[in-house]
């Protein structure tokens, strides 16, 4: 993926041992963990930095997995939380997005944007057919987002052909167990800002979200076929990757 400039910020890969390190320890600031984030799966992704350029401040990071196809699924940091066999048989080329973050001191939706055409460049550069990963949602308590989960059950699960089962012990079974009618605006409001941009573009989600205590978060499942991403969606995402 080349070096991408957009306005105030650019987008690249990291390519030293150090570059890497600055992504670990925004992570660590982002996810309240008071040491860097660091995990095994970093030695084997790709990680993407998003610099403010004037100051050279590293404002969002991610990680990125390439797979030539399903049968590689038992290999993604998701595969530990869901059972994906329904994925094993996929052909296409994957990339899982993981560890997403934004410096807690930004608040510049330019920020998420530029990440989303890094992602789309990087897609593009590497011919992936489906974008996966897991989408957090801050804190372990489901009350607050009640009406998020029912949006979610009531539009966005994924196709049965697709869809991950439980695998960790300690999951929220939100479609089996809501049956409420979600006000749209409490939905969007609660819904993450990443979830939310993979639901605009025709991502669909796991019907269960796993409880991580160790990262105080509830995620979901995310998956994004690109092939079913809206024409105008693309057109404006390579706009920006472009």
């Amino acid at each position: 993926m080349p070096r991408l400039s957009k306005g105030r910020y650019a987008a690249r890969v990291a390519q030293t041992p150090e570059e890497v390190a600055q992504a670990q320890a925004l992570r660590g600031l982002a996810f309240a963990t008071a040491t860097p984030d660091v995990d095994a799966f970093d030695d084997i992704c790709a990680h993407v930095l998003v610099h403010e350029q004037k100051s050279g401040t590293l404002v969002c990071c991610f990680r990125m997995l390439v797979m030539e196809g399903g049968a590689e699924i038992g290999r993604s940091y998701s595969a530990q939380f869901y059972e994906l066999s329904a994925l094993q048989d996929y052909q296409g080329r994957m990339v899982e997005m993981g560890r997403f973050c934004i410096h807690p001191d930004w608040k510049d939706p330019d920020i998420l944007r530029v990440a989303w055409g890094a992602m789309t460049a990087f897609v593009d550069a590497n011919q992936i057919d489906m974008l996966f990963g897991c989408s957090s949602f801050a804190g372990t308590e489901t009350d607050h987002y009640l009406d998020a989960f029912a949006m979610l059950k009531a539009r966005h699960l994924a196709p049965k052909c697709w869809l991950p089962r439980v695998k960790a012990p300690d999951v929220f079974r939100y479609a089996a167990r809501l049956r409420r009618k979600p006000d749209a605006r409490k939905a969007m409001l609660r819904m993450p800002p990443l979830l939310r941009t993979y639901l605009m573009m025709g991502g669909w989600v796991s019907d269960h979200a796993v409880v991580d205590r160790q990262m105080n978060t509830l995620h979901v499942f995310t998956g994004l076929e690109i092939g079913a991403i809206p024409p105008a969606r693309k057109r404006l995402l390579r706009a920006v990757a472009g």
